[in-house]
């Protein structure tokens, strides 16, 4: 009997844990998916160290469209991501940016760069490998995300012609969007010492 109100516990527990991302099933620790509107569905999953996640994003039919793969840092954050299309050909390569000064922000997004991984685009001044689109993220007083600067560098494209955003809008395993969960754990409500 134990061991059944455990699991039970357990498994309310899991349950709870995704209410905040409408369609996301954790189905432990280092799995989970969130189903769409659509019928269609993306298939999280992590290494044990917590430094990668995978995201399977998968047809209504269940045929692969898309994986996208997040190399994390020791605090959880996505440091780089490739995307790959359904046959395993490399897409796009992402890098991120948080920002490293003291204050509202600091630790949080600030920056996506996507760059084209089937032709390098370089910036005929510095030689430099340029993005193919950039996302720039700022935050209200509160310290909320608002929405994203989209620039693109494909003349006559947008953002969402070249790729829609590739960062983790909410954390796969916990359901809570980066807003809802300090990126610090250091972190203290304003005003506090």
């Amino acid at each position: 009997m134990k061991i059944r109100t455990l699991v039970t516990a357990a498994a309310l527990l899991i349950g709870v844990a995704g209410a905040d991302v409408p369609g996301l099933e954790v189905k432990g620790p280092y799995a989970s998916i969130k189903r769409n509107k659509d019928g269609s569905y993306e298939e999280f999953s992590r290494t044990q160290d917590m430094r990668v996640i995978t995201k399977k994003t998968k047809g209504p039919d269940h045929s692969l469209r898309l994986t996208t793969v997040y190399r994390l840092s020791v605090q959880g954050n996505p440091l780089t991501c490739d995307i790959f299309d359904g046959k395993g050909t490399r897409l796009f390569k992402s890098r991120y940016g948080y920002d490293p000064k003291p204050g509202l922000t600091y630790g949080k997004l600030v920056e996506e760069q996507m760059f084209d991984a089937r032709v390098k685009r370089t910036d005929p001044k510095t030689g430099k490998e340029m993005p193919v689109r950039r996302f720039l993220y700022t935050y209200d007083a509160q310290g909320n995300r608002q929405a994203p600067i989209a620039i693109t560098t494909i003349p006559g494209k947008t953002a969402d012609d070249v790729f829609g955003p590739s960062a983790l809008e909410f954390d796969p395993f916990d359901g809570q969007t980066p807003e809802s969960a300090p990126v610090n754990p250091r972190s203290k409500p304003v005003g506090e010492r």
